[in-house]
């Protein structure tokens, strides 16, 4: 690591996500900049009075101006440092979650800002998003193998996803390869005994939503035979967890044709290809389609892109949401049951509640919440970084006005 040599002085009063416990550091909370440095350097954090508040990287091309690594004064980011992070990160995956498949690093929920890593299986995905720790992603990425082997565990290649737009933010290009030598970048995974390929080179993202892993075995509880309806269904994941738990008929629909056709390879994959059928269509068109039909679904499963990516889009957001979910329940049985979720963190769990709860009285329907839940506890929520509590997920019963 290179030697601190440049101190960034905040405000009066200014730096509150850092001191409410959070690593973050806008660029209008700072009072003055000196030393030598150039982005992604580290740099040491001063209060306005001085006082020590951490040491992380800088990058004067984003608006998170620096993010912090750690606060305790006089502890060195090194080599040890870095292994003692993985580790720790590596040990609470071992102790929560099934680690056949997993988010091994999170960002700044796991005290590494900008940087994600996911296993598929023996592959690693990386996704750097920040210019500082952009520098350290090989070391890390070694010291990772490193106890993944100890534990066993032989990871056989390495895959950059680093194409998000996100680090146009950073003023970093958009990158993606293989780092090491070549392999075959379709993947095979098992995650709630269902199969599925998942293509790290071209799926969405690093290649598989990790995050949905036990939201998709809570729906499958309740599938026995039901015909299910899973919409924005991607390659298919609730839907072969809906076919796997027994239901009668399940119909998977995902505007993206690359997606249906992956679906359908999964389905075949697991045997379930007679129950579990794929459609390629716009959501929003389909539901007013089935709903004119009559359709009637025992279990109808919403799983939808983040409709907004900022506080400026949130009120569009909300058109959305209501609309997607009060079709989504005309669509429902008497006394079945919708799964509905957000990803975005702009829509919070109270406003995201809300827009159910309108979309439900304006259907003339009421509903019964049986669950609530967020992510796998491998994408865990460090409170105080707002930014990782992302997903909110209901299961409600629904039922027509008594």
């Amino acid at each position: 690591m290179n030697q601190v040599k440049a101190i960034v002085k905040i405000k009066k009063g200014e730096a509150r996500n850092l001191k409410g416990g959070g690593l973050w550091i806008y660029d209008n909370e700072i009072d003055t900049i000196t030393g030598d440095f150039v982005d992604g350097d580290l740099v040491y954090v001063h209060d306005f009075d001085d006082y020590y508040l951490g040491c992380g990287f800088i990058n004067t091309k984003s608006k998170i101006i620096v993010r912090v690594m750690n606060r305790r004064k006089g502890q060195e980011i090194d080599h040890d440092f870095l292994v003692n992070r993985v580790k720790t990160a590596w040990e609470y995956r071992k102790t929560t979650v099934d680690t056949g498949s997993c988010r091994i690093l999170f960002g700044e929920a796991d005290f590494l800002p900008g940087l994600i890593i996911d296993k598929f299986s023996d592959v690693l995905v990386v996704q750097a998003l920040a210019l500082g720790i952009d520098r350290w992603k090989d070391e890390i990425i070694t010291i990772l193998k490193k106890l993944l082997a100890e534990d066993g565990i032989v990871i056989r290649g390495v895959y950059e996803r680093s194409d998000a737009k996100v680090r146009t933010n950073e003023g970093m290009e958009r990158v993606k390869g293989f780092i090491g030598e070549p392999f075959n970048t379709k993947v095979e995974i098992v995650e709630n005994g269902v199969k599925y390929l998942v293509d790290v080179a071209e799926g969405q993202k690093t290649g598989f939503f990790l995050d949905q892993k036990y939201n998709r075995a809570a729906v499958a509880k309740l599938c026995n035979g039901a015909r299910v309806l899973d919409c924005f269904t991607h390659t298919g994941s609730f839907a072969l967890n809906a076919g796997r738990g027994g239901a009668r008929e399940v119909i998977g629909v995902d505007a993206s044709e690359l997606g249906v056709a992956q679906a359908t390879e999964n389905a075949s994959l697991n045997g379930l290809s007679d129950t579990v059928k794929f459609i390629a269509a716009d959501v929003f068109d389909l539901l007013p389609e089935y709903e004119k039909k009559g359709e009637q679904f025992d279990v109808v499963i919403l799983d939808p892109p983040a409709f907004t990516k900022s506080k400026d889009s949130v009120k569009n957001a909300v058109k959305g949401y209501r609309e997607i979910n009060l079709r989504a329940m005309k669509l429902v049985k008497d006394g079945g049951y919708l799964a509905t979720c957000s990803c975005s963190h702009f829509m919070t769990p109270d406003l995201f509640a809300e827009t159910i709860a309108q979309a439900a009285k304006n259907v003339k329907k009421r509903i019964r919440q049986v669950e609530y839940r967020t992510q796998a506890a491998d994408h865990p929520i460090l409170w105080a970084a707002d930014e990782s509590y992302y997903l909110k997920f209901f299961i409600f019963q629904v039922v027509n006005e008594k």
